[in-house]
């Protein structure tokens, strides 16, 4: 797994396991894709208790100022890091049982008054949108790193208004 080491990282990408990165490799594609300084490790609440305590501990003081932690199963890293940390932790559940994702979900979205984590969707499309997030949340000090944000929105909004579909007979869709 690779991490970015062009300046300090701002970022913190972190999952219980290295199948997790799957899925969380969509964070680290956003994060890089505008160009933030992020870093990407495991650091699993069950296997590596004492390294994800001090992982969550020492965040703030290394210069991050966001933290995206992916998990599956009982999904316990990103409420046990949010708990040991006053930066914003991006929860995002990942599929990794039987109940593909939703016992994760529910792990992470019920937090108990007063330890928030943000919690994203469901795989990769919640690690996209954890790595938006993060994007906006660093946005809102850096007018740079928001006028990229703007454009990036803008492609988005062009690539869907440049779409066109073939019509062929067939029933009217309402709109």
């Amino acid at each position: 797994m690779p991490a970015e080491s062009q300046t300090e990282p701002l970022v913190g990408v972190i999952m219980g396991s290295r199948n997790d990165f799957a899925v969380m490799r969509a964070a680290a594609d956003i994060l890089r894709e505008f160009g933030v300084a992020h870093e990407v490790r495991v650091v699993s609440a069950h296997r590596t208790p004492d390294l994800m305590f001090s992982y969550a501990d020492a965040a703030a003081g290394r210069g991050l100022r966001v933290i995206i932690a992916g998990a599956g199963g009982a999904a316990h890293l990103p409420s046990m890091v949010a708990a040991r940390t006053v930066l914003p932790v991006l929860g995002v559940p990942i599929a990794a049982t039987a109940l593909q994702g939703f016992d994760s979900l529910l792990s992470i979205v019920q937090m108990p008054r007063g330890i928030p984590v943000g919690t994203l969707a469901i795989g990769p499309a919640g690690a996209t949108n954890a790595g938006l997030l993060a994007v906006q949340i660093l946005a809102i000090a850096d007018p740079e790193l928001q006028a990229k944000l703007i454009a990036w929105r803008a492609a988005r909004r062009d690539e869907v208004l440049a779409q066109t579909l073939d019509q062929q007979p067939g029933p009217e869709v309402p709109a």
